[in-house]
């Protein structure tokens, strides 16, 4: 399983997990087409272990990492009853009110990985919160399949609630000087557009490969934009031309980058679909974005 690298894997495997990981196809179906690629060493079960997130190893910025001020909090969840739980992050010692970023994870519920992408925003200068939208379901499960299906049995109108609760959380803390932006991967992507076309004061906005809000809701879009998007990914990219084309009919400010031969997820670093160039260049792009507009 070591030996397998990603060169030798065909783009349908990566499609065929795109699928598995976004409800297209359940574990059943997932294994009886990956079948068709099992050639030698790259048994079924080869493939799904290298296929499969890895946490282990692959934390840039340590929990416990003494630069930080890191801490789980809950705020109420304004129509699922109960709270939420979320990763409440900020530089350590600092003396003066910092810009906002909410984190919105994928469709898995806060996973290690997106937790880790908050204390990344938050070490370079932002107060951020990460929330989980599956605390009224008990909170992120340890395991991305049983998260997965956990998410999708929320209301999703609901869950969109609790993000924008997120930023009314963030907006009120002592510590943020009020500007506060969003930054969401795959389903957190979608997030990140709804909270567009739903926030009006929103400061600013970064979609990581997320689908785009329907043509008449970009009008209500008042913050800036940076998108994100993989070539390889037809699923989401394919739905940019018709956003661009209407984010300049109605005159809205963004930034978009395509990135050449890499797939859905590439900013996740704990899967093969991760591209480590792409990645560091989105996120220092995003990075560079939220310090012109929240600071």
């Amino acid at each position: 399983m070591s030996q397998i690298k990603k060169e030798d894997i065909k783009q349908e495997v990566f499609d065929l997990y795109d699928d598995y990981a976004h409800n297209r196809l359940d574990r059943r179906e997932f294994v009886q087409k990956l079948s068709a690629y099992a050639v030698g060493a790259l048994t079924v079960p080869a493939l799904m272990s290298f296929l499969m997130p890895n946490y282990q190893g692959h934390v840039q910025v340590r929990p416990d990492d003494p630069r930080l001020k890191s801490e789980y909090i809950t705020y109420p969840s304004p129509k699922g009853g109960g709270t939420i739980k979320g990763l409440l992050s900020e530089p350590k010692d600092n003396t003066r009110k910092l810009g906002g970023i909410v984190v919105v994870h994928e469709n898995r519920g806060l996973n290690p990985y997106i937790e880790d992408v908050a204390r990344r925003a938050a070490l370079a200068g932002f107060i951020t919160l990460a929330p989980d939208a599956l605390s009224p379901l008990g909170g992120y499960p340890g395991d991305d399949d049983k998260g997965r299906e956990m998410q999708s049995k929320r209301d999703p109108k609901e869950m969109q609630e609790d993000f924008i609760a997120a930023f009314g959380y963030l907006k009120n803390h002592k510590h943020c000087n009020g500007k506060v932006g969003v930054v969401g991967f795959c389903f957190g992507g979608g997030i990140a557009n709804m909270m567009a076309v739903r926030i009006p004061d929103l400061a600013a906005a970064v979609p990581f490969y997320g689908s785009q809000p329907a043509a008449e809701d970009v009008p209500k879009i008042n913050a800036p934009l940076m998108l994100h998007y993989a070539s390889l990914d037809t699923r989401i990219t394919g739905g940019w031309p018709a956003y661009e084309a209407a984010l300049k009919a109605n005159g809205k400010k963004y930034q978009a980058f395509i990135y050449e031969n890499v797939n859905h997820g590439f900013h996740n670093d704990t899967t093969p679909r991760y591209d480590k160039a792409a990645a560091e260049l989105a996120w220092s792009r995003t990075i560079d974005f939220f310090k012109e507009y929240l600071n």
